[in-house]
């Protein structure tokens, strides 16, 4: 079996626990550092595991009826359920979440202290040499939080909360089953309506589907109490760009971080950059710079590199028919 690897932010560390971990399987592991270098050769490659690897470019490499397991890894996958995208329909996908939950669950832990706390409002002081004045803060501490997407990265973020004694975090998801102790309560999808109201920290990490698409309208916007804050890690379809800016210019909602976009890279024109109170950060809360997501995503892959080998059921596999 030959497996084809995009090197990517790999160490020679990482390179050599793939290989060993090939080399137990009697499988081959052929790397590459960019599309431009897949040939030929590569498409008679089973398997394909990229670090930003642009599998949307390697059209060579899609209509290759002999690829039957691409693992990714991005935790979303919304960008390869385009029907028809690859040769051979049967093709197992495998994402990798489980890996980002430490590092988007200390992302979106920042990202609230410095719009609760103020520091935005501060550093931007600082930086044109002012002492600014003190401006009231909130608290996370008795803060009422709301989890919408109760996955390992909403699960990683209200272990995390909790250390904060906040007065409640519900947990939002499809199933409304409390899997995780971490929450006060776990409640569907559908009954997000009741919950907003009494929200003061909304935290968003769901994924990018035709269920998700516009899920926080200008009408949801518009349940939230007056200051309430927002966080977004999931995608960035999820919210009503236009509705969110617009609260935040009158300052209904106090402050929102989005980290994820309708569009990205973020247009120059677009007027969030200049929208009072928000927080943008560049897709950046879950990537791969951090030395623990690679070390995690490369074990994941390790790990299910045996189990394919072996005939055996895959962790982490896509369901194509919900879009992860």
């Amino acid at each position: 079996m030959k497996v084809l690897v995009y090197a990517g932010a790999l160490t020679q560390e990482h390179k050599q626990k793939i290989n060993d971990t090939a080399a137990s399987v009697n499988a081959q592991v052929v790397y590459v550092d960019s599309v431009e270098e897949i040939t030929e050769e590569h498409l008679d490659a089973e398997a394909v595991y990229g670090f930003g690897f642009n599998i949307m470019s390697a059209e060579k490499l899609r209509e290759s009826k002999n690829l039957k397991w691409l693992s990714v890894t991005s935790a979303g996958v919304d960008f390869l359920m385009k029907p028809g995208l690859f040769a051979n329909e049967d093709l197992i996908i495998t994402n990798s979440a489980g890996a980002y939950g430490v590092s988007i669950a200390e992302h979106i832990i920042a990202v609230s202290l410095m719009m609760m706390r103020k520091l935005t409002y501060h550093y931007a002081s600082s930086i044109e040499g002012e002492w600014a004045p003190p401006v009231m803060q909130r608290s996370l501490k008795d803060s009422r939080i709301t989890v919408w997407g109760t996955g390992d990265i909403g699960n990683s973020f209200a272990k995390r909360a909790k250390a904060f004694e906040p007065a409640c975090i519900i947990g939002v998801s499809r199933s409304g089953i409390r899997k995780d102790p971490v929450y006060d309560s776990v409640v569907t999808s559908a009954e997000i309506d009741g919950i907003l109201p009494k929200t003061d920290l909304l935290v968003m990490s769901l994924p990018g589907t035709a269920e998700t698409n516009g899920i926080l309208s200008r009408e949801r916007l518009n349940l939230l109490p007056q200051g309430a804050y927002i966080v977004n890690v999931g995608r960035g379809n999820a919210i009503d760009e236009e509705a969110l800016a617009d609260a935040l210019e009158v300052g209904r909602i106090g402050g929102a971080a989005l980290d994820v976009f309708q569009t990205e890279p973020l247009p120059k024109d677009s007027r969030l950059w200049k929208t009072k109170n928000l927080l943008i950060t560049p897709h950046v809360a879950g990537n791969l710079t951090l030395p623990y997501t690679v070390d995690k995503n490369v074990e994941m892959f390790c790990e299910n590199l045996v189990a394919y080998a072996n005939g055996q059921p895959l962790k982490h596999v896509v369901d194509k028919a919900v879009g992860y």
